[in-house]
């Protein structure tokens, strides 16, 4: 079958690839569309480090081909989206409704996959860069049949990261401000996150003025241009004289985490979502912290993924949560490379690939 490996070297997209069987608790999907993220190149550029080699993709929608023993909520035919967090639904964390801090799904990458006699690393516990692949049933959402599986791929990762951040994370109120910094797919999905959420200021930043446009598509009331000479402090606080109640950097650079927290308003949260490489500090005034600003991490949206990505589906299909926008174009998976272009020269919200 085909599929996206990366060998520590180069990405590359190869057809004899093989995976196994869905094993007790698992479930084998045929993955008909899976978004390109950043967090991929990520691993492609060095900045997340990850064994070798590997199938690439984590963000993908797709069909039940066969359930291992003991797996009931979804079957055969079920039309599902893929999650990434393997966790193991009993321990503590999962317990109080914190799979995302569960330690069963960090660090722990299988390896269900072969190629030419070897084993090959799945990434992110999906591997959605494959006509098929195999997760835990956990991880398999079903959802309506007809939403399409470009739109349904890009729930698994961007949508839950940014959506969820704003509501199970910062919990964003009605009449909150909200700056978000970077208007990628992350950075959209948060935007449109504090429209949902009822923010009644949200202001977009980014160095790209041609993103304007789609960023208040997405719930932008305002818009930065963080590449104009003014500086971007000076602009958002045109905007928010006394600063925002939220601000999250969704470009993953320590210069802009100094920068979230300077434009916070007095008792404001600043919530990180990019991801920097894993040794990069960030530095910030500590004497800024003491009027009860935060600095919060977030992990995957600090989601629940069988319940957050039924109401993701439910809020599209009532017109209310955008899918359909983020997903700028679609490529056959054999033009891998000017996906990856494509998505490194700013010129699509989010691709997907697709196996078709």
């Amino acid at each position: 079958m085909r599929g996206v490996i990366f060998d520590g070297e180069r990405p590359q997209v190869v057809d004899d690839l093989d995976v196994r069987g869905p094993g007790p608790g698992e479930v084998l999907v045929a993955v008909a569309a899976a978004g390109l993220c950043h967090s991929d190149l990520s691993v492609i550029d060095g900045t997340i480090p990850f064994p070798v080699p590997a199938v690439l993709g984590h963000e993908g929608a797709g069909v039940v081909e066969e359930v291992g023993v003991g797996v009931t909520h979804v079957a055969r035919g079920d039309h599902v989206a893929l999650s990434t967090l393997a966790n193991c639904g009993t321990c503590a964390e999962c317990d109080r409704g914190r799979p995302t801090m569960c330690r069963r799904s960090i660090g722990m990458p299988g390896r269900p996959f072969s190629r030419r006699g070897g084993k090959l690393y799945q990434f992110a516990s999906s591997s959605a860069f494959a006509e098929r692949t195999v997760v835990k049933a956990v991880q398999a959402v079903r959802i309506p049949a007809d939403l399409p599986p470009a739109s349904a791929a890009v729930i698994g990762c961007g949508v839950l990261t940014g959506v969820g951040a704003v509501l199970n994370r910062a919990r964003v109120g009605q009449g909150d401000s909200v700056v978000v910094i970077g208007t990628g797919g992350v950075g959209l999905n948060v935007l449109q996150g504090a429209r949902i959420a009822g923010a009644c200021v949200i202001v977009a930043v980014d160095t790209n003025p041609e993103k304007e446009a789609v960023a208040r598509q997405f719930g932008a009331t305002h818009f930065v241009d963080a590449s104009a000479p003014a500086g971007t402090r000076a602009a958002v606080r045109a905007i928010l004289p006394s600063g925002a109640d939220h601000a999250f950097e969704c470009v993953g650079d320590a210069g802009l985490v100094r920068q979230a927290v300077d434009l916070l308003d007095r008792h404001g949260q600043a919530v990180l979502l990019g991801v920097p490489p894993a040794a990069a500090e960030a530095s910030f005034r500590v004497s800024s912290l003491y009027l009860d600003k935060s600095i919060l991490g977030c992990r995957y949206g600090s989601s629940r993924p069988q319940h957050d990505i039924a109401l993701y589906a439910r809020l599209y299909g009532e017109g209310r949560l955008l899918l359909d926008e983020l997903v700028t174009t679609a490529y056959p998976v054999e033009d891998l490379a000017k996906a990856v272009t494509d998505t490194l020269g700013g010129r699509v919200a989010r691709a997907v690939l697709t196996f078709g």
